[in-house]
């Protein structure tokens, strides 16, 4: 703690200001609108208040609210009375989606000895919402198949691919086996996908008390970790593949929409899974015998971790009803007074695994604020330029239903009107932390100066800088650390997947970002009965100051978007950010060949041992062919016609704004606006991603084996991480092409500017 203060403090003497001037211009605003529009913002920031959510959040998170439950629904008309009651014109709209529910669910050891699980989250006294035994769905995981197996027991790590080559190397198979797992390293999903493929019959994923439970700190009730009995609920559908309702791929599941049947729904998890706690894995994993696992597979058990299999055998079996349940998403709209078809739009979730106090309903009170200060804003005479459109998703926790089954039903209209998705989903205390489309880096790095950290009083930008600079990333090189000293904006994150913007940026190509705060409070009840208001006001934002602040954020962001005569999308922080991942895949390239080059040297000096490659015929190690020089040409081209447009619409930029950007407030811009909304869309080809249509964004999108995890440029990066050369190359072309189709919008924005200013 004091080493962080100390350093902390060195930031504050050595970085400029926190707070820029209030008189200084906004990107895509002339001085005097920057001046009304700052005075907006002001009277907006000044509105949210903590009482308001903390009472939202007791409210909404009385009582479990799951997709199909009666208080889910109830949420929603609440939502949206309130919604009505502040001004705003909202309605429901529903969806009928698959979501099965689990009937039976058991797990037992039949040799060498016997144990049953619990399978249970017992009520904790001092907590009052705990003992909602009949209103909790019961710990398992959406859209897992139903089935009955009895098999050994392989314990597997994470159960990522990797894991799985360390298993090949030690001669140790899964095939017929149930496999377990812990929770970490991947998304959840990604653990049975990868043991099915494997050959596994079934899989069991707890939570170590390494990663969320008495290693990192106290456990619930005593401190916010995961205690002895605590489950993290959640889906395995095969995102990667398609989000949504799994009956119903690309398009809304309207009650006349036309739905596959169960059997041929591809994101059905391929072999039963089921979650359990640390409690019930400790005597599974205590029983199991073999090899010790490596020591970077062990967690904080007080066992020693075999690998298996052995003599002991598990009994597991799960039984779901397989039915439909109705979404409600609950949406308000304040029209646009001078371009209603341009929409800026703010979306968060309401349903929660159970009472979801963290998740979801702590970014849904940040979202609820900010509509009730635009109510009041809206009574005082202001009126936005675009329409803006608030949503609280329903069904995100199975597989972000709600939102994308709106996004499929409205794809055409969203297409023409759609300029940015703002999303948040949880909340907590410590750190603003921002990701999403880099064309929106300056702009939300702009947001985040102005918006004052409630605990340190500096700006939220400044404190993630801050807080970046004493706590550098593994592996950071002395020009990164500089970077953050004297790059005028902080790196955004990429989006993957796991959460509400899926839709939006992945397959319909809307420019995104997703905020929320935390890192300072120290959670392990994710997806758990312990996710309540007892939980949150004890151990998170407590006082619900960053709640206040995500609101104020997000809510600046969306003023500032929907009043901008141009709206603030910048190409440079795009452009830098592309090269660097135009480098990365030329360097795994590169990687890649001299790995499989140095594996070959040493099979034919017999350095490498039979052992390490037990799938070749006679135990004996195979030679890869050597992988051809790639052609990266194509990249460059396009990585040089967005740097090349961008200083063009930079040049068009400085121009418009010359004389106090006199010319933005009288010009007309619908043109440059549009053309600027269409570059995200040319970052999408339709046929998608390799195997994955749905998947249509080219720069963004979840890894088919990280699940929620980025992968940029994704077709050419997995093709080199698969070794799969032909892919690389045919997908290296269209990623260029792509890229020049980017910069050939930008260059029509330029052209439209400069049009709109002469």
């Amino acid at each position: 703690m004091r080493k962080s203060v100390v350093c902390f403090l060195c930031g504050w003497l050595v970085l400029p200001s926190a707070f820029p001037a209030d008189s200084g211009p906004l990107a895509g605003y002339s001085e005097t609108s920057a001046r009304a529009e700052r005075d907006w913002e002001a009277k907006f920031r000044a509105i949210p208040d903590t009482a308001n959510l903390r009472a939202y959040m007791q409210r909404l998170s009385a009582r479990p609210h799951h997709v199909g439950s009666p208080y889910d629904a109830d949420n929603a008309e609440w939502l949206l009375g309130k919604l009505k009651e502040w001004g705003l014109d909202a309605h429901i709209e529903t969806f009928d989606v698959l979501f099965p529910t689990p009937k039976e669910r058991a797990l037992e050891m039949i040799a060498p000895s016997r144990f049953t699980a619990r399978l249970a989250e017992p009520t904790e006294a001092v907590d009052p919402t705990s003992g909602q035994h009949d209103e909790q769905l019961p710990s398992y995981n959406a859209y897992s198949i139903d089935g009955d197996v009895t098999a050994p027991l392989v314990y597997v790590n994470f159960g990522i691919p990797e894991d799985y080559e360390t298993l090949d190397r030690l001669g140790i198979s899964v095939k017929g086996a149930i496999v377990v797992a812990r929770y970490g390293g991947s998304w959840r999903g990604i653990k049975p996908k990868v043991a099915a493929e494997h050959g596994a019959v079934g899989c069991l994923i707890y939570s170590d008390p390494h990663e969320d439970g008495y290693f990192a700190g106290d456990v619930f009730p005593a401190g916010g970790l995961r205690n002895r009995d605590g489950v993290q609920r959640g889906s395995v559908m095969d995102m990667p593949v398609y989000p949504g309702d799994p009956l119903t791929p690309g398009v809304g599941a309207t009650k006349d929409a036309k739905r596959l049947p169960i059997d041929q729904a591809v994101t059905l998890t391929k072999i039963p899974v089921m979650p359990i706690s640390y409690g019930d894995a400790q005597p599974l994993l205590a029983a199991m015998t073999g090899p010790v696992a490596p020591p970077a597979w062990r967690g904080a058990l007080p066992i020693t971790y075999h690998l298996g299999p052995g003599a002991m055998k598990v009994h597991f079996k799960l039984a779901s009803t397989w039915g439909l349940k109705t979404l409600h998403d609950v949406i308000a709209r304040i029209p646009g007074s001078s371009e209603p078809d341009e929409w800026i739009i703010r979306g968060n979730h309401h349903d929660a695994w159970v009472n979801g106090a963290d998740d979801p309903v702590s970014g849904a009170v940040a979202l609820l604020e900010e509509a009730r200060a635009l109510g009041m804003l809206l009574k005082q005479g202001w009126k936005p330029r675009r329409t803006i459109v608030y949503c609280l998703w329903d069904g995100e926790e199975p597989g972000l239903l709600g939102s994308t089954e709106w996004a499929e039903t409205h794809a055409d209209e969203l297409r023409r009107t759609a300029a940015v998705y703002i999303n948040s989903d949880s909340n907590g205390r410590g750190y603003l932390q921002m990701s999403g489309s880099h064309t929106l880096e300056h702009f939300i790095n702009g947001v985040a100066r102005e918006i004052p950290d409630p605990e340190s009083k500096v700006s939220v930008w400044q404190r993630q800088q801050f807080r970046r600079i004493a706590n550098p990333m593994p592996g950071q090189t002395p020009q990164e650390r500089q970077e953050l000293r004297s790059r005028p904006d902080l790196r955004i994150g990429a989006l993957g997947s796991g959460s509400d913007y899926t839709a939006f940026l992945d397959h319909l190509g809307i420019a995104s970002i997703d905020l929320g705060f935390g890192g300072e409070d120290a959670s392990g009840i994710y997806h758990s009965a312990y996710d309540d208001f007892y939980w949150y006001t004890h151990f998170s934002d407590t006082t619900f100051v960053y709640g206040r602040a995500l609101a104020q954020t997000a809510g600046t962001a969306v003023i500032r978007l929907a009043d901008a005569e141009l709206l603030p999308y910048d190409f440079d922080d795009f452009t830098d950010t592309v090269r660097r991942y135009v480098q990365e895949v030329e360097q795994l390239a590169r990687e890649k060949r001299d790995q499989i080059i140095e594996r070959n040297r040493q099979i034919d000096e017999g350095l490498f041992a039979a052992i390490n490659d037990p799938r070749h015929p006679m135990g004996e190690p195979a030679k890869e062919p050597v992988p051809p020089f790639l052609n990266f040409a194509p990249l460059e081209n396009g990585l040089a016609a967005l740097d090349r447009t961008a200083q063009l619409y930079k040049q068009a930029l400085v121009q418009a704004n010359a004389n106090g950007g006199s010319a933005l407030a009288r010009a007309l811009l619908r043109d440059a606006n549009a053309r600027l909304i269409a570059v995200e869309r040319a970052l999408t080809l339709s046929d998608g991603l390799p195997n994955r249509p749905w998947f249509q964004h080219q720069i963004y999108a979840p890894g088919f084996y990280t699940g929620y995890g980025v992968k940029t440029l994704p077709g050419v990066r997995e093709a080199l991480e698969q070794k799969q050369w032909p892919l690389a190359e045919e997908q290296i072309a269209r990623v260029g092409k792509v890229l020049e189709n980017a910069g050939e919008a930008i260059q029509g924005a330029a052209s439209a500017l400069g049009q709109a200013v002469k």
